[in-house]
């Protein structure tokens, strides 16, 4: 199995500070991360001076502040995206953003990206999503607040481009979500159902969701990424610090190493402990040579060191033709024929 790519959603978490942004870099980096995630976004593109803030954005920031402001307080300018990839490549780490418009889309391709993922504000946007597929690149789509028929409207659209490199990444769109809303078994039934790569974007505050992701196939693990978990902002407060994003990223890995192959042998570890611990035939008592056995003469006793329990269908009838003492392994060279 090959190893899951984990992306740290930096996201806004920069407060709109191209240094933040920068130290994020570092920091996933550091800690391991595969990819380093931010938003790429024009307020006015975006949001109504009008738009109210989503639920959870008014427990965590000033409920008087519309939407609108609090965005643009989190926007960064266009050059800074070419900064954050530079450092990206100095640090050897993926970059990645999310594009809310066709130039956030182009000013992105400008630069460079690999790879686009699409929000799941957007998974509804089929104009948006044709736009993105039509760069050729991978597009990773979350799912949050939609249904199958939603997704697989989203998956037929990118598909219709001639864009087959598609990832679809379950998601719960609250912040933080419970753990019983995280339904890890639906990024199956999408993956079953449409035939498509899929993972798993997290917004629970344990880990707990994205193990069982990645035990269920997940390639993808996405978490909010934040150095500060105090600061102020609407993300903060439901991110990993850099010390609980390397917790996730060790747990993924040794998740991982612990599924396998799927090819069912016995580890290295095994083989040793196999004499000593299957069973063989014995003789339940002293049996003289000429005896012809049946199944009350027979035992199964460790270790391993005389016909396996499964022969002895084969073995009742015979006659030996040797003496054979009590608990001695039976082997093939006891029988007369």
């Amino acid at each position: 199995m090959s190893r899951a790519v984990i992306i740290a959603e930096a996201g806004v978490n920069h407060n709109g500070n191209i240094e933040a942004a920068l130290r994020l870099v570092e920091r996933a980096a550091e800690i391991g991360a595969d990819c380093v995630k931010f938003q790429t976004f024009k307020t006015e593109e975006n949001i109504t001076h009008a738009a109210p803030k989503a639920a959870y954005q008014l427990l965590v920031t000033d409920a008087l502040e519309s939407q609108f402001d609090m965005i643009k307080r989190l926007e960064l300018g266009y050059a800074d995206f070419a900064a954050i990839k530079q450092r990206c490549d100095e640090c050897g780490i993926a970059f990645m953003s999310t594009p809310y418009s066709p130039g956030d889309v182009d000013l992105l391709v400008e630069i460079g990206v690999d790879r686009f993922k699409v929000a799941s504000a957007q998974l509804v946007e089929t104009q948006f999503l044709r736009y993105v597929a039509n760069t050729g690149k991978q597009v990773i789509v979350s799912t949050g607040m939609g249904n199958m028929d939603d997704v697989r409207e989203a998956v037929n659209t990118i598909r219709a481009t001639g864009n087959e490199d598609i990832v679809v990444l379950q998601c719960n769109t609250d912040y933080p979500s419970k753990l019983d809303d995280a339904n890890i078994r639906a990024m199956v039934t999408m993956r079953d159902e449409l035939g498509v790569r899929v993972g798993y974007s997290d917004h629970v505050q344990s880990n707990l969701a994205c193990f069982a992701a990645i035990a269920l196939g997940a390639e993808i693990i996405e978490k909010h990424f934040t150095l500060d978990r105090e600061q102020v902002g609407p993300d903060h407060s439901s991110s990993l610090d850099p010390a609980e994003f390397r917790e996730l990223i060790v747990g993924v890995r040794d998740i991982e190493r612990s599924l396998g192959d799927g090819i069912k042998r016995p580890s290295d570890s095994e083989l040793k402990n196999m004499y000593a611990m299957r069973r063989s035939l014995v003789a339940t008592s002293d049996l003289p040579a000429g005896t012809i056995l049946s199944a009350a003469h027979l035992g199964t006793k460790r270790p391993a060191n005389g016909l396996p329990p499964r022969m002895l269908d084969q073995v009742v009838g015979r006659r030996l033709k040797v003496d054979l003492r009590q608990d001695q392994p039976l082997t093939l060279d006891a029988f007369a024929d």
